[in-house]
């Protein structure tokens, strides 16, 4: 309900706002929204999260004139940050991102398209990765991107957020800091969890821990008095250094720093 009132939102501000102030694309916003694609195609598989590494942007006419002396080195700039944000999020590819671009009289001024796909390298690697999702033969839905907000500038990001450091990720309950060493750890008062509780307001099953990604998500399992994060009632949140998830009547801190 919320990602709706949200995509509402955004559509009235982007219809509204885009109309009266519309400009031609900038390279920053096409990275930007390029990133969220890959993230919102992610293909979770059994030890991997699975990503699209073919990218085709559509531009209407105005909007691709204003990139013709520069239009390769643009496309490798952006091949470039995906695999970046890739290697951030610990994402896994078939291939390294291409990108891809092409006309679409269709589009308005400040408007472009973005088509996703897992696409096949030429040369196939003898043994394919394991739960690797099928490749697409043919491109997917495309996204349509409308002006909206004003594009901000780009910033430098450190060798952590790069992946260049490996993190740990640990949880400190009842006095005990444990390491978290699986992609999925289950919180209860069950003996069969990874982290077991003698809390009462604590269901058998209350609550997992996931990694996805570069990413931690904490999510509750249906149990009986729900839980919280930083106080707030959730059901799915996702974990930064420092949060606090109440499950009963026990608080558990979340921290996450390079090993």
């Amino acid at each position: 309900m919320l990602r709706s009132l949200e995509q509402k939102l955004e559509s009235l501000f982007e219809g509204v706002f885009g109309r009266a102030f519309r400009t031609n694309v900038q390279p920053v916003e096409l990275a930007r929204k390029l990133a969220k694609e890959m993230d919102d195609h992610r293909n979770v598989s059994v030890s991997r999260v699975y990503v699209p590494n073919e990218y085709t942007l559509y531009l209407s006419p105005g909007d691709r004139e204003q990139f013709e002396g520069y239009e390769q080195s643009l496309l490798d700039e952006l091949q470039q940050y995906l695999s970046e944000h890739s290697r951030r999020e610990q994402y896994a590819l078939l291939s390294a991102p291409r990108v891809l671009m092409e006309t679409d009289d269709d589009l308005d001024v400040g408007e472009f398209g973005i088509a996703t796909r897992m696409a096949q390298p030429e040369r196939k690697p003898p043994t394919a990765d394991a739960g690797a999702p099928e490749p697409q033969v043919e491109a997917g839905a495309t996204m349509i991107y409308k002006p909206g907000k004003v594009p901000e500038p780009t910033q430098a990001v450190s060798a952590a957020e790069l992946g260049v450091e490996r993190d740990v990720a640990t949880l400190e309950f009842e006095g005990e800091r444990r390491e978290v060493s699986k992609r999925r750890v289950v919180i209860g008062r069950s003996r069969d969890c990874d982290i077991q509780l003698s809390d009462p307001n604590v269901s058998r099953r209350h609550a997992e821990l996931r990694q996805e990604g570069g990413a931690y998500w904490v999510v509750d399992l249906g149990s009986t008095n729900g839980l919280e994060v930083n106080g707030r009632r959730s059901r799915r949140v996702k974990l930064d250094d420092g949060d606090t998830v109440t499950v009963g009547s026990t608080d558990i801190v979340f921290h996450r720093e390079p090993a």
